[in-house]
């Protein structure tokens, strides 16, 4: 499931306009390159996940509320 850590790794990378955000082997090469590691791992086991919330914006979330310093 998608965290909040990773959503926002997402929307970093779709924020830089740098690839078409449907090219998900561009996407984990610019993650890898950025240090966004779990996203890149993300990826391989979560496309269909990612795809819809790149088509939809909506992505079930995951409790994540041990990360809640690094969104401060």
């Amino acid at each position: 499931m998608m965290t909040r850590k990773i959503k926002e790794q997402i929307l970093a990378i779709r924020d830089s306009g740098e690839t078409n955000m449907l090219d998900t082997r561009t996407v984990q090469w610019i993650a890898n390159r950025e240090g966004y590691y779990e996203l890149v791992i993300y990826l391989e086991d979560n496309s269909r996940e990612y795809w819809h919330f790149i088509m939809t914006g909506e992505a079930p979330m995951e409790d994540d509320s041990d990360d809640q310093e690094d969104c401060e």
